[in-house]
């Protein structure tokens, strides 16, 4: 199966199972079909009269080449159809050490930090009884990841200290290393607390939607006023200190704002080199909602973005773009590959009470409830049907060119959309596969202005 798409001013095709991506000239991309060459006889005349008898001659025998090689056509491997997940084995958890926030953002699907739920502290003995569930479920695997979340988790900064603490300690019993991540709004961020994140978080997420007008239209304070004068100083504070260390200051974009290369223009403006913006996941009938209908707009602005990317690469203002990172090697294994991240397998999210759930989406949704920190997870219909969530068990995944990119898509976001795993949210797979197209012709652009 052959993927051709034309964007930027790029020509490029991409082999599904092999994951050989090629830049192509018009001639091979009418000779491409999705599953083999046209055969087309007209067509196929119309091209030699255009091209010329050996132009097309010379384009077929470079494509059998490529057949012949195994990067055009390529054979799906079978094998991996039949993967399974490891429902034993946990790699990392996100800890929600606060169900509060000390901001009221109108798009939040955590109902400000509750999850629709009681406000409430994790304990320290809840926190440690998780790592220790981490540890012992972790079996091999000696690097485990843990992230800091809430609502706002700096609302209970003294015990994310001690977790912290906790967590080094099992490292030097358990042979493990723990990656600490912490996501914040940033709004209780002192001096204090910033030093402490540079020493002991190996990643840090702070939120930001962009411009004023756009993060104070949606990220407001408990007080109904914006926040973006509250919690920008404090973020380029953070982000200066945290000089060459992981950081991503994150957006999120909405129907009120579907000019979001703006934002991250913005944002790089400001000094943020690691930067993400997410399209907005809600009900439908919210006003704020994506809808079909903005996907050619949202196209636009990928396109905005990529050139503004291309642009200030080798400036004081260069920047990364979460989505505009591929691993044209398509990633680590074809079972990561084709199971995604991990949500309700290898990945969980636990309560202030200490309850366990596949994700942070799913928090507050009793039915997804798999176990606590005590019995470990033992909702086996649950988990299966999240083991049992891979591409190969999704329909609309089978034949899509993008599979092997996005894994399936968000689980969160298919059950919510759809009311099932194993159906993708449609309107997150069309803007998947515009992103993967557009970090694909910025790589090609890229390679070609490095020769």
């Amino acid at each position: 199966m052959v993927h051709k798409f034309k964007r930027n001013g790029v020509i490029m095709a991409t082999d599904i199972n092999s994951g050989a991506v090629h830049v192509i000239d018009d001639l091979v991309y009418e000779l491409l079909g999705e599953t083999s060459v046209d055969n087309d006889k007209k067509k196929n005349l119309y091209l030699e009269n255009t091209y010329g008898v050996d132009t097309v001659k010379a384009a077929m025998a470079e494509i059998n080449e490529l057949t012949e090689n195994g990067m055009l056509y390529s054979a799906p491997d079978t094998e991996s159809e039949s993967i399974t997940r490891n429902q034993s084995i946990i790699k990392a958890m996100c800890l929600h050490v606060a169900h509060d926030c000390n901001l009221s953002c109108e798009y939040c699907f955590a109902a400000e930090g509750t999850f629709h739920g009681e406000r409430g502290m994790m304990s320290e003995e809840t926190g440690k009884k998780a790592l220790d569930l981490l540890v012992k479920r972790s079996g091999s695997r000696r690097q485990l990841e843990v992230d800091f979340f809430g609502g706002e988790p700096l609302l209970n900064f003294p015990l994310i200290k001690k977790l912290v603490h906790y967590g080094r300690s099992l490292e030097k019993t358990a042979d493990k290393r723990f990656r600490f991540t912490l996501t914040t709004n940033g709004l209780a961020l002192t001096e204090e607390i910033m030093d402490y994140i540079n020493e002991e978080m190996d990643n840090v997420v702070l939120s930001l939607d962009g411009r004023r007008s756009v993060n104070d239209r949606m990220r407001k304070t408990l007080t109904g006023e914006g926040s973006y004068d509250a919690i920008q100083p404090r973020i380029s504070q953070m982000v200066q200190k945290r000089g060459s260390k992981p950081y991503f200051v994150r957006g999120t974009f909405t129907a009120r704002h579907l000019d979001f290369a703006a934002d991250v223009i913005h944002m790089s403006d400001l000094g943020y080199d690691q930067i993400s913006v997410e399209p907005v996941v809600g009900p439908p009938e919210m006003e704020y909602a994506l809808q079909e209908n903005h996907i050619p707009i949202i196209e636009k602005e990928y396109e905005k973005l990529a050139e503004a990317y291309l642009q200030r690469k080798g400036t004081e203002n260069e920047f990364r773009f979460f989505h505009f990172i591929l691993d044209l090697k398509q990633g680590p294994c074809m079972k990561k590959r084709a199971s995604g991240c991990g949500a309700g397998t290898e990945y969980l999210a636990v309560t202030p009470e200490g309850d366990l759930y596949p994700c942070h989406q799913f928090v507050g949704q009793k039915d997804f409830c798999l176990g606590t920190v005590d019995s470990g997870p033992v909702n086996n219909s649950k988990l299966e049907s999240f083991a049992n969530a891979t591409i190969y068990d999704k329909p609309a995944c089978m034949d899509c060119w993008a599979k092997y990119y996005c894994s399936g898509g968000c689980h969160a976001n298919a059950y919510f959309a759809n009311h099932q795993l194993n159906q993708p949210y449609e309107i997150g797979c069309q803007m998947e596969k515009i992103r993967i197209e557009t970090a694909m012709t910025i790589l090609a652009l890229e390679s070609e202005e490095s020769e």
